[in-house]
């Protein structure tokens, strides 16, 4: 059992009519390709499940084993296998076509169904499954288990994403809820992974995908894809459990936050309020606490360096 020995800082104050209502908690850390920028509450090196943002990680492995060239793959079929979209029709259409360039039947999929769904097609990892089954078609690796920890596919990734992130300790590993492994990291290094990944020309076909297909990487209302379309070369994704990846591609900066509690809101404000005092780009997002009727009687405040 690994001692959670860390401390996270205060991020988020709501203040309704003066009075302090709620307060979040986590942790950010920024950092280059070799140095540590910045660290907002002490998070000891402590290990995190990746969830979703491991997706573009293991979406890395599409270009080394050029399924990509193979199956004529477009940007916009790269982008769905990297991502954790919301099972929108657009979605599930670029997932279905991705699975018949492979000759895979959707029934492969072992994502299970999201929500009030019934298709796996509509789960929000889909498109990673996808592409896991395509890895395994052009390695002639069995389909039917790609899911199982002890599978070859899942071996390439734990040994890609350790590669990418830096990774020379072993750490723990469960299931995520679509039920493949998932792998656990600092952030430092889950920043590391993401400058590794999406700043190297090897990958830039996922970079791309990611830069001009946002809405396909998240959906409406997604704060990655609002980060994404209302900037000029900025990637980020978002995952489970209070985590958001940003990636400034032009300068080859990258920041993880981390939140304690996993509200979607909060998330989205300390992230856009960052990438703001870092000015990454310029994001309107609203900090005020409104009734029903739209009647101002709050704010909400990150308690971010400037």
């Amino acid at each position: 059992m690994i001692n959670k020995n860390t401390e996270p800082a205060k991020l988020v104050v709501f203040i309704r009519d003066g009075l302090i209502e709620k307060e979040y908690f986590g942790y950010i850390v920024r950092c280059d390709k070799m140095h540590i920028e910045e660290r907002i509450g002490e998070d000891k090196n402590y290990p995190f499940y990746l969830r979703s943002c491991a997706n573009p990680l293991q979406a890395s492995l599409l270009i080394d084993h050029e399924l990509d060239k193979k199956f004529n793959l477009t940007d916009e079929e790269i982008a769905i296998c990297a991502s954790t979209h919301a099972g929108e029709k657009i979605h599930t259409e670029v997932v279905r076509s991705v699975l018949n360039k492979f000759g895979i039947s959707p029934e492969k999929l072992k994502c299970g169904a999201c929500g009030d769904s019934n298709l796996a097609l509509e789960n929000h990892c889909s498109g990673k499954h996808a592409m896991m089954l395509g890895l395994c078609k052009v390695n002639d690796w069995d389909i039917n288990s790609y899911d199982n920890i002890n599978h070859p596919v899942q071996k390439a990734i734990q040994e890609k994403i350790n590669k990418l992130c830096e990774v020379k300790t072993s750490y723990p590993i469960t299931k995520d809820n679509c039920g493949v492994p998932v792998h656990s990291m600092p952030l430092a290094n889950i920043a590391k992974g993401y400058l590794n990944l999406f700043c190297d020309p090897k990958y830039a076909r996922i970079k791309k995908a990611f830069l001009y297909h946002s809405f396909l990487i998240g959906g409406a209302d997604r704060t990655d894809t609002k980060i994404i379309s209302l900037s000029s070369n900025l990637i980020a994704k978002v995952g489970a459990s209070g985590l958001c990846v940003v990636v400034n591609t032009e300068i080859e900066e990258a920041f993880v936050v981390k939140l304690c509690d996993e509200d979607l809101k909060v998330r989205e404000l300390v992230t856009i309020d960052l990438i703001n005092n870092l000015h990454w780009a310029k994001i309107e997002i609203p900090h005020t606490i409104e009734t029903n009727k739209h009647e101002i009687i709050g704010e909400i405040v990150t308690l971010l360096r400037n």
